[in-house]
């Protein structure tokens, strides 16, 4: 199988042309259930005279671009995370725009074609037969799932073993993943690989916001023998331990994530920067954040130039960032997180403070929160207290953790739930779709007329919270995340307007309508038809059990009252 990938798969190089998605759509074809997880591994080793190698890829038909790429300069084994924009080019991918994966997902963790991820295991030793003795390598995952705690954990069983046993150790582990069963969201797999297997639950779109992975999954488990390693999540960070040194300013960052703001996290390692942005990322899930992030950004990637210009404002982009230098070339930019090494003020993690941008100069700037925001809604303080005690009382961090993402659950829910319920006043009426007409159009989206609902149907029904909400409405009307919402939103709505016409269609009498009917509108009648049903088996649309087939059932029924000659024809078309 050719893939054909021209790839350039590191954090200093993202550019990934993919092979023709025709390949990858026959199940048979070599590396189809691999191709489902992963679109490829790779080994880079790193020489410091002559620069970044690729030094071996899996499957082997993948072709790599090399150049020199930025890593982290550390002892010791680090695991970090990155993602890259795919080049321009043919796109082909398991995954399809209407794939049955990203209907069935949550928004959250469907499918970017036009973006890839890597999952990174760094290896850095000293090694006396090594030239300036240090031996330099990484082992790299990369997908376009955003299943960072599946493929970091997968990384930690097999990365230690690679470093050990080399080649053929890698291409036995690609073998075993290519026997995994496909992701499939709302099942329980068994995933081995080196002897460990894996149980991991796929997130459906059903599941309850909020609710237990691993409840979720014990219900489906059924038949599946009981596994080693159970994965709690296959994409949920430690939130608290990723906020751990600014949680008194989360309401801030929420707001700023909320409203797709640009912002740079300069951190410490690579690690502290690709979990803070994919955390913060993560903090207005169920909604998914529409603008680009990246969680380990280096000079060399592609897209430097594009993103540190200065003719220009800054694009709405989250930046993962450890070099000290970045500081001169983002000095423009908004919002700057600037993050050291986490000191304890007594039990308490210290806190850093919000600043002031003008005293973000010199190299050797102080962590903080560099920022003129002025949030809109007040702090809600019962949450830093929960969490301080929780801390006094040594609370484990995954239980932290969970008090924060049910906190950050319900303040996005308290914002998107008054959106949802204008949203659904604008659906025109069940009883105004019938059979014989075009449905109705879905009224336009009104800011003003939005805002008029907010007194009696505002956030202040679900949230304790005061302050601006009318302006942080307004804001978010203006950003990249309200866009991807409302676009996402009234293509579900548009569907399912689709639905109920075709639904309503079924239950009329078509014969009984033919009767009276010139053999013209007949024809249009049944060429109308049938660009419906093959539009809602190309879309998936979710029509009730039996509609399609009574329908097509009723097709060959008018098509044969027809005279000979117009049924020949139109069982050609």
């Amino acid at each position: 199988m050719s893939r054909g990938l021209a790839n350039e798969l590191l954090p200093g190089s993202p550019h990934v042309h993919s092979a023709n998605a025709a390949e990858n759509a026959e199940s048979s074809l070599p590396w189809a259930r691999f191709s489902s997880w992963l679109e490829c591994v790779c080994v880079v080793t790193f020489d410091l005279e002559l620069g970044q190698a690729i030094e071996l890829v899996y499957p082997h038909d993948v072709k790599l671009t090399e150049k020199e790429m930025c890593f982290p300069g550390c002892l010791g084994d680090t695991q970090f995370s990155f993602r890259l924009r795919q080049s321009v080019g043919r796109r082909g991918s398991w995954f399809g725009e209407e794939d049955a994966y990203s209907r069935d997902a949550p928004v959250t963790l469907q499918v970017k074609l036009a973006h890839f991820y890597g999952y990174v295991y760094f290896r850095q030793v000293k090694d006396a037969s090594v030239k300036r003795g240090y031996f330099q390598k990484s082992l790299v995952l990369v997908s376009r799932l955003p299943y960072v705690h599946l493929f970091q954990s997968l990384l930690q069983i097999i990365a230690p073993e690679y470093f050990e046993k080399l080649e053929p150790c890698l291409e036995a582990v690609c073998n075993e993943i290519d026997q995994w069963q496909s992701p499939v969201p709302g099942l329980t797999l068994n995933l081995p690989v080196m002897g460990v297997v894996m149980q991991v639950r796929i997130p459906s779109k059903n599941d309850k916001p909020g609710g237990s992975p691993e409840k979720q999954a014990q219900k489906e488990v059924g038949n599946l023998l009981p596994a080693p390693m159970m994965l709690p999540t296959i994409h949920e960070l430690d939130l608290f331990k990723c906020f751990q040194s600014f949680l008194i300013h989360l309401q801030m960052l929420w707001e700023l994530m909320l409203l797709g703001e640009p912002v740079v996290v300069m951190a410490p390692s690579p690690t502290v920067s690709s979990e803070t942005v994919l955390a913060l990322v993560s903090s207005i899930a169920p909604l998914r954040y529409c603008c680009d992030y990246r969680p380990y950004f280096t000079i060399h990637d592609t897209e430097f130039k594009e993103y540190t210009t200065r003719t220009q404002a800054p694009p709405n982009v989250i930046l993962g960032v450890t070099n000290p230098f970045f500081i001169k070339t983002f000095q423009s930019w908004p919002h700057i997180i600037r993050l050291g090494e986490l000191k304890m003020s007594g039990d308490l993690p210290k806190q850093v403070k919000v600043k002031k941008l003008a005293k973000l100069k010199t190299l050797d700037t102080k962590p903080g929160i560099y920022t003129a925001h002025k949030m809109f809604l007040q702090k809600d303080k019962s949450l830093i207290k929960r969490l301080l005690k929780g801390i006094q009382r040594k609370r484990p961090s995954e239980v932290q953790s969970a008090i924060l993402r049910r906190h950050l659950l319900e303040l996005t829910q308290s914002f998107i739930i008054p959106l949802e319920r204008y949203l659904a006043s604008l659906m025109p009426l069940q009883r105004s779709v019938t059979p014989w007409k075009t449905p109705p159009q879905i009224r336009p989206f009104s800011q003003e007329e939005f805002m008029g609902t907010l007194e009696h149907a505002g956030p202040q029904l679900t949230s304790v919270l005061k302050g601006d909400w009318v302006g942080l409405y307004r804001k978010f009307f203006r950003s990249p995340n309200f866009d991807g919402w409302y676009r996402l939103r009234h293509r579900e709505m548009t569907q399912k307007l689709e639905c109920l016409h075709l639904e309503v269609i079924c239950d009329a009498d078509l014969l009984g309508w033919t009767k009276d009917k010139s053999e013209v509108e007949i024809v249009d009648l049944v060429l109308k038809l049938r660009e419906k049903l093959m539009k809602a088996g190309k879309q998936q649309l979710p029509v009730k059990e039996g509609v399609l087939e009574k329908l097509e059932g009723y097709l060959q029924t008018v098509i044969s009252s027809l005279p000979e000659d117009l049924q020949t024809v139109l069982h050609r078309y």
